[in-house]
């Protein structure tokens, strides 16, 4: 599919859906700082007191400082931005971050299951509750459709992200908001990948927390966790 050949659809997500693991921090510096032409020198400023901070910031060289969001509700829609996936996923090839949501909370969730299934097979991780994310957030772009295009089953494949990882990095490169597509882990599902922070509006609000059942070989159930509001321990804090 030739990029110049493909239709764009402004798409308007109110909310756009989004799961991620726990380990990954609510808030930054990102939620602290009110301009993103700060960001630099507060990060180094921070950085002399907090050696974890840029391991959870990830690199702010990668955003340019037009297409940053700062503020309440920042830090989960920066980070997908600001760390890069070692081996690629299906738009990036390992270069830049991608912002992945999806229509519906149905499947956010499939398509990180899905993820979350082959990274924890490739590793032999032994059984235990996975926990995650769901963040909801306003999406306003223009977004590459491929849903029609002819070559959708090589964009899509299953398996292999060659196809998909050269088209995404001719549309970023190309200045796009990003591709809209046919989720490929849930068969009534439309998913987003976005190239640029300021296609998504602050705040990220986190509405769920999930456990995922991880048996070993595969994640057998998805469940809700809360929290009960009592101390474990009378008198703490």
């Amino acid at each position: 599919m030739r990029l110049e050949d493909a239709p764009q659809r402004h798409e308007h997500w109110t909310p756009a859906y989004r799961v991620v693991s726990s380990r990954f921090p609510p808030v930054t510096l990102f939620d602290r700082v009110t301009d993103p032409a700060d960001l630099e020198a507060v990060q180094d400023l921070e950085g002399l007191t907090n050696p974890r901070l840029r391991d959870e910031i990830g690199d702010i060289t990668l955003v340019p400082q037009s297409e940053r969001v700062v503020g309440h509700g920042s830090t989960p829609i920066m980070a997908a931005f600001t760390h890069r996936p070692a081996d690629g996923s299906r738009f990036t090839d390992g270069s830049f971050g991608v912002y992945y949501c999806a229509t519906s909370t149905a499947t956010a969730i499939r398509e990180t299951v899905y993820h979350r299934e082959r990274f924890m097979r490739r590793s032999d991780e032994p059984p235990q509750m996975l926990e995650m994310r769901l963040y909801e957030a306003e999406l306003i772009a223009d977004l590459i459709d491929i849903e029609g295009a002819p070559d959708v089953a090589a964009l899509c494949d299953p398996h292999s992200y060659t196809a998909a990882q050269a088209f995404g990095l001719e549309a970023r490169q190309s200045g796009e908001d990003g591709i809209r597509y046919p989720s490929v882990r849930d068969p009534e599902g439309v998913c987003a990948a976005v190239f640029r922070p300021r296609c998504l509006v602050p705040p990220a609000i986190q509405t769920q927390h999930y456990g995922y059942h991880w048996d070993g070989q595969t994640i057998t159930d998805v469940i809700k966790l809360s929290e009960s509001g009592v101390q474990p321990h009378p008198g703490d804090g």
